[in-house]
């Protein structure tokens, strides 16, 4: 069996895909728009020492297989389908196939892996030292490769698509503006982000509304970006985005409290604390507005711990299903009182970004590195498809922490939200 057969099986044959590998072997559909290119033994002993998507995921970012032609169309056609997936009699002719040499050879996983014995070493999950590693690690990339990809807003987390034509920035102008309504905003409010990012929503929430607001994050990039920001707009009697842990943040008696993009990395034994902690923060009538990505049931596993988003994206994150965590806000207290799915808005978003990327793909390769580059274009497309085939989901969920039984809600909202 010639190696760009064997890679031909892992992939799929129906997968209308063409195999080139550096022994001159070929296989699958010829002249097809897609072609993977299998440089070197490398490739094949990063699939030995991890079978599946993990040993795939190592091969192509440091460079030992080549993508040519669309990466979200690649991974579409092969969504399901591993090493695993090979009856065991194809898996020992495809070993016989190969020989020893690359079988035995020992490579390191690249350098943009998260290393588990490092952060081991920082703590259990979530523990403060261990969670500033794990921010550190994704998002102190570099603020101007994040421009390059998130546009003008430098909103790392899913829009609200007003059209299916909107623009990226109109999208994310809608989600924080959504955001704002549910929170009933107004002038002279107070208002806690927390997992604020580059300060989007603080300084929305500043600018169109006339809310005072502190935005926390554990990147220090993030929130030199954001003060420069703010300042720079204005707006720095209102707005405010601090390097710190959400849970040092000492000021309380907050009307509002938004979370967007944070839960997922809390930990399902820690949401008690957290949903405790910001229901804490607010003032009897608050609202909180909790934004994240969900699994769509209870049955999966909501920490994948030799995948590739685990060790390359988001080290020690974790989803829970919807329902989960809405049990936790009402158990904590809140009452819930509005929740939807924005499943396909993300989709929307990440192919976004995927453009951006693409057209500064030069320029990101220059400013982070190719590695860095690849995890970046293979996470995103992945991602695109997984919200397509709902195996990911983003729920809003919006809790009011009660006045003496009263929600301070209107029967009817008059608000551009169902």
């Amino acid at each position: 069996m010639t190696l760009a057969k064997i890679f031909e099986k892992i992939v799929g044959p129906d997968a209308g895909v063409e195999f080139v590998a550096y022994d001159g072997s070929k296989a699958g559909s010829s002249g097809a728009d897609l072609r993977i290119e299998v440089k070197s033994p490398a490739a094949v002993a990063y699939l030995a020492q991890a079978p599946g998507e993990l040993g795939l995921a190592r091969a192509y970012i440091s460079g030992h297989i080549d993508v040519h032609g669309d990466m979200y169309t690649l991974l579409d056609r092969m969504w399901s389908l591993t090493l695993n997936d090979l009856p065991l009699s194809e898996k020992v002719a495809a070993i016989r196939s190969l020989g020893i040499k690359p079988l035995l050879m020992r490579v390191p996983p690249p350098p943009q892996e998260a290393r588990q014995s490092t952060l081991a070493r920082l703590g259990s999950r979530h523990a403060k030292q261990r969670d500033a590693e794990v921010i550190h690690h994704h998002y102190d990339v570099s603020n101007r490769f994040y421009e390059w990809v998130l546009g003008p807003s430098m909103a790392y987390t899913c829009a609200v698509f007003p059209r299916q034509d909107a623009t990226l920035e109109e999208a994310q102008y809608t989600k924080f503006d959504l955001v704002a309504k549910k929170l009933d905003l107004k002038p002279g409010m107070r208002l806690l982000d927390v997992g604020c990012g580059w300060g989007g929503m603080v300084m929305h929430a500043a600018k169109e509304y006339g809310v005072k607001g502190l935005g926390v994050t554990l990147s220090r990039q993030q929130a030199e970006w954001a003060q420069k920001a703010i300042a720079e707009a204005g707006l720095s009697e209102l707005a405010e985005v601090r390097y710190t842990d959400y849970r040092d943040v000492a000021e309380t008696g907050f009307d509002r409290v938004s979370s967007i993009g944070l839960t997922e990395h809390i930990g399902k034994d820690n949401l008690p604390s957290y949903f405790s902690f910001l229901y804490g923060k607010l003032k009897p009538g608050g609202r909180l507005l909790n934004h994240c990505i969900t699994r769509p049931t209870s049955t999966e596993k909501t920490l994948n711990k030799g995948g590739f988003i685990n060790r390359y994206v988001f080290p020690d994150g974790e989803l829970e299903s919807v329902g989960h965590l809405i049990r936790q806000m009402e158990d904590t207290g809140f009452e819930v009182r509005h929740e939807e799915n924005l499943r396909e808005h993300y989709a929307l978003t990440l192919r976004e970004w995927c453009k951006n990327l693409d057209a500064n793909w030069d320029e990101a390769v220059e400013e982070v590195g190719q590695g860095t580059a690849r995890v970046w274009r293979l996470y995103m497309a992945g991602c695109v498809v997984g919200f397509e085939r709902n195996k990911v989901q983003l729920h809003q969920v919006l809790g009011v922490r009660l006045d003496e039984g009263q929600s301070h809600v209107s029967l009817r909202p008059s608000l551009d939200w169902p």
